[in-house]
């Protein structure tokens, strides 16, 4: 018996569904509206089923289309993966890599890395998206990142993991702080102070919130700022103190000083689980792994 359907369809019914609309449907796919409309009024009438709420100025899954939309992503996905194994078997080796990586580490830690993997393989493109770590999670499990850098804890554990680096956080002050000259900051010390913080989504907040209710004191947040420099320069001014990985703190002007007890991180480098890795990608996961000692 034949499907109902073919998987041109479900990639239009998905778009739709993804897209919120028919005409974004049609820019994303770069057809005509009347043929995006035709092909999701055909998948109805050949399921004999209603997919979409239309209303007048929007649409919206119906539960049947909500049902759908599950497994029509699983389809494409395994569809993808199919295409893409067949084409290497004939050498055509995927061409970039996608992967997502924290502010901190990506411009502190990895970047020898990406260069010492283009140099090796040169024909791979490589494509760098900076976010927080638990946004890269979701990235990855949505598909629209290949690999990414997550923090090593429960919230990860479902995810294929390679151990990538050990760091330890630390209070960064500028020079001139009470804190510079000390071996130790106890969590209390810390929250007593004014504090320049990222924004929730990236390890360095959740570190922070983490310490906070474990300890159960207050951050006194003066600023938020994702951007590194900036909050360097607040910390430089005096006008608060924050907390890194280590190795950013690569300046005269600024103390990196231990939390006591040492407080310290697990980063590894991740994917979905039971995703078909590229040999692009393979040869990704390989070569950090032989290098991450350099980290």
């Amino acid at each position: 018996m034949s499907l109902p359907f073919d998987l041109r369809a479900l990639r239009v019914f998905l778009t739709v569904a993804d897209r919120g609309g028919f005409s974004a449907a049609a820019r994303e796919l770069h057809v005509a509206q009347s043929a995006i409309s035709q092909t999701i009024a055909n998948l109805e009438r050949h399921l004999d089923l209603t997919l979409f709420h239309r209303h007048e100025r929007r649409i919206s899954l119906t539960p049947e289309g909500q049902a759908l939309q599950s497994h029509a992503r699983e389809l494409l996905d395994r569809a993808d993966a199919a295409h893409l194994a067949m084409r290497e078997l004939h050498g055509l080796v995927k061409g970039e890599v996608r992967i997502g990586i924290p502010s901190m580490l990506g411009s502190y830690y990895f970047p020898p890395l990406l260069m010492g993997f283009k140099s090796r393989h040169p024909g791979i493109r490589l494509t760098v998206v900076e976010a927080g770590a638990r946004r890269l999670q979701s990235m990855i499990a949505a598909g629209e990142l290949d690999l990414g850098v997550v923090i090593d804890d429960e919230q990860s554990r479902r995810m294929e993991r390679r151990p990538l680096v050990r760091e330890e956080m630390v209070v960064c002050v500028p020079q001139t702080h009470p804190f510079a000259g000390r071996q130790g900051v106890s969590p209390e010390e810390f929250f007593a102070e004014p504090l320049v913080l990222f924004q929730d989504g990236y390890f360095h907040r959740e570190f922070v919130d983490a310490l906070s209710q474990q300890t159960g004191h207050s951050a006194n947040v003066a600023f938020q700022s994702n951007l590194i420099p900036l909050t360097k320069a607040i910390v430089r001014q005096g006008f608060g103190i924050t907390t890194f990985l280590r190795r950013v703190i690569d300046e005269p002007e600024l103390v990196a000083v231990s939390f006591d007890p040492p407080a310290w991180l697990d980063l590894s480098l991740a994917w979905a689980e039971g995703a078909y890795l590229s040999r692009a990608e393979s040869a990704f996961v390989e070569f950090i792994e032989a290098n991450r000692h350099s980290l």
